[in-house]
Parts: C-alpha cells; structure tokens; sequence
C-alpha cells in the first residue's frame, strides 16, 4: 500500500516536472507563429506597395477585388458578379474592379463580352483581371470523398495564388469560398465581404445525415449503416464550426435569400454585419412577353426550367405528371404536354437526360414529355409565352432565379415548398395570391390539376399578382441594397 503511494507520488512528480517545459515549449511556439504571420503580412504589404501603380490624377485607385474562379459561366452567380461591378464603377470614380478568374483559354476582352451578350450587362470601366492556374484545387472530381473539406483547403491555396499575385484593399468573395476570407483579412489587411448563394453546409444537411436520410449528396451505403452515418455527423459537425469560424470574420455578409440568411446566421453567428442582398434577375426581359388571356382550352404546357442537376430532381416532375395524366383529374382532360428546358454541362449531364427519358417511357408518358437542351434565349422566351405551369421541385433551392423568372413571363408557378421559393418568391403580394408550392408526388399532381381546373380570368389573375411582385427582383433593387450593404467597407 505504501509502494503504491510512493510510486503514484512520482509519477505526479514526473507530470509537473515535464508540465512546465511543455507549457513553455508551447509559449514559444505561439510566439514564433505569431511572429511568422505578422512578417508574412508585413512582407504582402510591402509587396502589395510595388504592385500598385498611381492613377492618372497621381493618387492609388482603390483595389476592389471579387474572389470568383468560374467568372466565364453564364449562371445565376456570375449575373450578380457583374451587375455588382457594373454598380460600385457607377458609384465610385476611384476604384478599380479586380477579378480572381481560373478561366483559361481566354482574355479580359473575351469574357467581358461574354457578360454581356449573356446578360446585357455593359460596364462603365475595364476591369482588371488576374488569372490563377491552379483552379483544378477546387474541383469537386478532384477529391470524391471529403469533397466540401478538400475544396475548402484547396481554395485557400488558390487564395494564396490570388493574394501574391494582387493585393486588393477590398477583398469579396463571390462565389462562395469562405475559407479565402481569414486570409486576406489577416495576411492581406484588406477589408473583407461576400455574398453567399447557397452555405456550403447547412442545418438541414446535418439533419439529412443525422436522420439517415437517402439524398444526392448521403449516398444509401452511408445511411444503411450507423457506423458511416456516425462518422459522417462528426465530419460535418467539425466543418460546420470551421465554416463558422471562417466566416465570422467577414465583415460585410450578403446573403441571397431569406433561406440563406437563417442558416448562416446560426453557423457564422455575424447577424450585425449581415443583410439579404437578393440576387439581379432579368425580370423585364420576360415582363416584355404580352400577358394575354388564354385563347384555347384544348392544349395546355408545364414548363420547367433547370440545368439537368441531380438535385434539381425531374423524376420528380415526370412521376408528377404521369400520376396527373394517369388519374385524369380534369374529366374531359385537355392535351397536356410537360417540357423539360436545361443545360447540359457534361457527359453526366447527358447520361441524366438519358435516363429521364427512360424513366418516361417506364411511366409511359413519352408522347407527352418533350426535352429542349441547351435551347437560344429566344425559344425559351417562346415556351414560357405559351406555357400555363411554370414546374419546380428542388428542395431547398437556396433562392429561385427560374421560378422568378417563369412568374415575370406570366405562368402560374408550381414550386417546392422550402427554401427560397417557399420564405422569399411564392409568397402573397399586397394580400393576393401569386402561385402554388407542393412537397411530393401526390401533392404536386394535385396542385397541377388544381390550376388546371381554374377558370381563365382567375389564373390570369394569379398570373398578374405574381407579374407584379417579382418587380422586387430586379437589377435597380439589387444596385441599392447592395451599394447599401457594401457601404462599410468603403469608410
């Protein structure tokens, strides 16, 4: 008994003996960190004081650099990259507009063509381009496991590319690469924004998984086992307070949506600095379609609008509409036709479609499905004049641009009741109602069916109110709550 206490005595001997070397062994670790970021910022500056040159009127322009790798597609994102520098070039006569683009095989010229035959967006002023080699670190293909952890680290060091090659003093990431935002408010002493489209995690992934929900993004081998769906909570958990972490230290946060807003506001904790932003639709091209009344009852078309995206999911939309066509609600049932519009961006792309269309003919509703790919502007314009269902069914679309677009043209809208269709579209305008939102297959077959059974002048009316209240998504909007939001970062 006395052995044993001796023997417990040394060993706490030993602990504290080797405690404070350990602590002091970490002070100066500390110390040396510190020292190392402190001169590594010191040296950016220095490097940053090269770079610049002195404008015409021999003061610096204010560098304002928008953090965007995929500055050449023609999405939602890249419309609100560039009506946000076509706004602050309106605004501010001293800024220079920088982008970080990974887009090769093309020049400055190009893609500012590109912008605006794609979205008749004309800038004031040139913009400044800097062109990164190493997008490839942000490539989902490039890590199929661990895929938002890989893109995360990968684009710190696409940053860090970014950040050596120019040295901005407003830095925004618009695109949604969080982990890019420490490292210019701390190396780069720049003042830091972003605009967020969609949280690259959210509460409602971790229920996905908690729940042992099947989705795209859960693969079935990880729900059917507890084990997998145990590890993978834990591996969310810790990235979601790393997200957090990351993006508190913005200090301007835009979101795109109401949906958006509450999810960041429970992971980044930063509601005093964040505001929704909602994004530039182009809604006075499709208000320009001629609201007229219906004139024929014996055909009528669903459209849907959608890149062929797993979760954008048109099974959904096809099970709907074989239930309608298959239970014949309308009695005497007009011809209807469902049309499918998207881009396909790859192979996999291809492959989906082609399945599509197999599951149509299983359903056998191929006579009355049509797919247009890739189709010009103007015969989308076309099928949406003629159209009397706009269709969506992605759950949680953080915000909507084609149901807002499919309202502007004068359908009645069917979308998924969550997200932003459901907290910021689809919602009441001044007391009346502007569309419909359903959840499943059964649902969305009766709300179709609903519709179709209204009188003409009610849905034109519906068709009015929605005309009406998407007003608050255009460009004019978008250019004062973003100018107002931006205002900080320019004091």
């Amino acid at each position: 008994m006395v052995a044993g206490g001796l023997c417990l005595c040394g060993l706490i001997r030993l602990l504290c003996s080797l405690l404070i070397p350990a602590l002091f062994l970490s002070g100066i670790l500390c110390v040396c960190v510190v020292v190392l970021l402190w001169g590594i910022r010191f040296w950016i500056q220095q490097r940053k004081k090269q770079l610049t040159s002195a404008g015409r009127d021999g003061k610096r322009p204010l560098l304002v650099a928008f953090f965007h790798p995929y500055c050449n597609a023609g999405g939602g994102g890249e419309r609100v990259l560039w009506c946000a520098i076509r706004t602050l070039q309106k605004k501010y006569r001293n800024v220079t507009c920088v982008v970080y683009t990974g887009d090769r095989g093309v020049n400055g010229e190009e893609i500012v063509e590109g912008a605006f035959r794609r979205f008749s967006i004309k800038l004031t002023h040139p913009v400044k381009f800097v062109f990164l080699e190493k997008r490839y670190l942000v490539e989902a293909s490039l890590y199929p496991h661990f895929t938002l952890l890989g893109q995360s680290l990968g684009s710190v060091f696409l940053g860090w590319e970014a950040l050596l090659k120019c040295v901005p003093d407003i830095y925004i990431d618009s695109m949604g690469y969080a982990f890019t935002l420490p490292l210019f408010k701390y190396l780069g002493g720049c003042r830091v924004g972003c605009y967020v489209h969609y949280p690259t995690i959210s509460t409602d992934m971790l229920s996905v998984v908690r729940n042992q929900d099947t989705r795209f993004n859960n693969a079935a081998f990880i729900t059917n086992s507890p084990l997998f769906s145990r590890f993978k909570l834990v591996y969310y958990y810790f990235f979601a307070f790393m997200y957090g972490l990351v993006g508190s230290c913005s200090d301007v946060v835009m979101v795109n949506s109401s949906w958006t807003l509450n999810h960041i506001l429970s992971l980044w904790r930063a509601g005093a600095c964040t505001s929704v932003v909602y994004p530039p639709c182009d809604v006075q091209t499709f208000l320009d379609i001629p609201l007229e009344a219906e004139k024929s009852a014996c055909e009528y078309s669903i459209v849907s609008i959608g890149q062929f995206r797993p979760e954008k999911d048109h099974p959904l939309q096809i099970r709907a509409f074989a239930k309608l066509l298959k239970e014949k609600r309308l009695g005497q049932q007009p011809l209807l036709k469902l049309i499918l519009i998207g881009g396909c961006r790859n192979q996999q792309d291809e492959e989906r479609v082609d399945n599509l269309k197999c599951l149509c003919e299983e359903l056998g509703v191929s006579n009355n499905v049509t797919f247009r790919i890739n189709i010009p502007f103007e015969e989308l314009k076309r099928h949406l004049a003629e159209a009397t269902i706009g269709l969506h069914t992605m759950w949680n679309e953080h915000f909507g641009i084609g149901v807002v677009e499919c309202m502007a043209a004068g359908t009645v809208i069917l979308a998924h009741n969550s997200g932003g269709p459901k907290l910021d579209i689809v919602v009441p305008f001044e007391g009346h109602i502007t569309g419909f939102l359903a959840e499943n297959e059964d649902s969305y077959a009766e709300r179709m069916a609903h519709i179709l059974s209204l009188s003409p002048e009610k849905r034109l009316e519906i068709r009015e109110n929605a005309r009406r209240s998407v007003r608050r998504f255009s460009d004019q909007h978008f250019e004062e709550t973003f100018l107002l939001s931006v205002e900080p970062l320019f004091k």
